[in-house]
């Protein structure tokens, strides 16, 4: 499915910065009072929120704990070169092979699979970041809501659901929904924004160590991608037109800054891109063909990386784990490719080699996100339940709104027979989907089995409570 490729904040618009901004000067406006008044941050919070809950129930995501946990450190690690206040982020992969990001109020921050396809390295990939940072940093959200003249958290509300309802069900009309004026002032003051968004962002993103030139070969990328198009163009090119001088522009801006001693091409980013190559191919005997051809061309270490989990796919055990031992040979400590063979090993029944290198690495980086996942699911396979349960709880005491590990949760519950657990788990999931009346059902599940369990039934009765409070407030009664 393609998602529409309208948004609160598209990235698109060129680089326009003049030779003389260094890496330090951004002279950015100021953020004050005016703004706040407007949309305070907990609003904004609660506008995110709602907007989240409208993703994680209706689009489609990707739900892989490697590319997860390299989108998330890589974002984070940007963020301390932005200025962004609140450096907590929700991060969505959306499971769209088109080029697109965006960021919405509250901190979210998503990411189609697509940008990982069309991007040639962490440099390009990692300049649509740190532009979609600034939007957050910059507060563009409140300040078009500032612009509109309409400051009702109402009229926000209706507008950031219409935008995720034009994002989901690729349907930019879903738009028109949201108040006029607000609508129109969007519109109006989106072009400011993004040049303004793409100033900061290329700061950012010099500061963080990245070759100046990441952002114009991006744009290079999506000039070749719309030639490629034809006559169907993707939206995001017709709305936002590239030409060979404003990408000239973007190089412009980067010629008095040096390249010595920025970051080389990422190992992590080339592994990503590899294993989205091998998700966005349906039929497992292409992806081989692909990247047994990869390999003779050119053996580096991502095709051959892309090629292991090819031979994954077509069950091929010998020579899967083979080449990705041969990586792991060069590169003995790096946590993607063993957390890969974690994985491999899972996948083939290998389930006492798995968990043997799963306890490894988790001594050198405990509570690892993919390393954790993996284990724990190689324990629901052996049936060791309690233990099963025990590491994805610990994961949530950092995630606890990650939907996934409360599905994941029910799931080990419900093998393991403890159906209270399972309907609690499954009530959190639901709220996260801002699916109250399913959650609610779930407890009152949950509740019928715990009559004999006052302190349980206690818990369980508060939430029921809350649940109902929240539905008679949205029902306006």
């Amino acid at each position: 499915m393609k998602l529409a490729n309208k948004y609160i904040y598209s990235f698109f618009t060129i680089l326009l910065i003049t030779n003389t901004h260094s890496a330090q000067e951004l002279n950015l406006p100021e953020l004050g009072d005016r703004v706040s008044g407007a949309v305070s941050a907990s609003q904004e919070k609660a506008i995110g929120e709602m907007f989240l809950k409208q993703i994680y129930s209706q689009a489609p995501l990707i739900s892989d704990p490697i590319l997860y946990d390299y989108t998330e450190h890589l974002i984070y690690r940007l963020s301390e070169y932005s200025q962004v206040s609140d450096r907590y982020f929700n991060i969505l992969l959306i499971d769209d092979d088109s080029l697109n990001a965006f960021a919405a109020p509250g901190g979210i921050i998503g990411v189609n699979g697509g940008l990982f396809l069309h991007a040639d390295n962490e440099g390009q990939f990692s300049s649509v970041l740190a532009h979609e940072l600034a939007h957050l940093s910059q507060r563009h959200f409140a300040r078009n809501v500032l612009k509109s003249k309409d400051t009702n958290l109402a009229s926000a509300l209706v507008t950031v659901s219409s935008i995720a309802i034009a994002l989901i069900s690729n349907n930019p009309n879903a738009m028109v929904v949201g108040p006029a004026i607000m609508q129109q002032q969007s519109l109006r003051y989106s072009r400011l924004f993004e040049k303004e968004a793409d100033r900061v962002g290329f700061i950012n993103l010099i500061n963080a160590g990245y070759n100046p030139k990441s952002m114009g070969e991006m744009f290079e990328n999506m000039n070749d991608l719309r030639r490629l198009s034809g006559d169907l163009p993707p939206e995001f090119l017709l709305t936002h037109p590239l030409s060979s001088s404003r990408i000239s522009d973007a190089f412009n801006a980067a010629e008095n800054i040096p390249e010595e001693g920025t970051k080389k091409d990422s190992l992590e980013f080339a592994l990503m891109k590899a294993r989205l190559e091998i998700y966005y191919e349906n039929i497992p005997s292409n992806s081989l063909r692909l990247y047994k051809s990869k390999v003779e061309e050119s053996p580096s270490d991502e095709n051959i990386y892309g090629l292991s989990l090819a031979y994954k796919n077509n069950n091929n055990y010998e020579q899967s784990i083979k080449l990705i031992d041969s990586l792991i040979i060069k590169f003995p400590k790096n946590l993607v490719l063993n957390t890969t063979k974690v994985e491999l090993l899972t996948h083939f029944k290998k389930y006492n080699e798995a968990l043997a290198l799963a306890n490894k690495f988790l001594e050198i980086s405990p509570k690892n996100y993919p390393l954790s996942i993996s284990k724990s699911k190689i324990l629901l396979q052996t049936g060791k339940y309690f233990e099963s349960e025990e590491l994805i709880r610990d994961q949530l005491l950092r995630k606890n709104d990650d939907p996934e590990l409360w599905l994941l949760l029910s799931e080990i519950q419900r093998t393991s027979q403890n159906i209270v657990g399972y309907h609690q788990s499954r009530a959190e999931y639901f709220l996260l989907l801002g699916q109250n009346e399913q959650a609610l059902n779930q407890l009152e599940f949950a509740l019928q089995m715990t009559q004999n369990n006052f302190q349980v039934s206690e818990r369980i009765m508060t939430k029921i409570i809350e649940i109902k409070k929240t539905l008679q407030g949205a029902r306006g009664l």
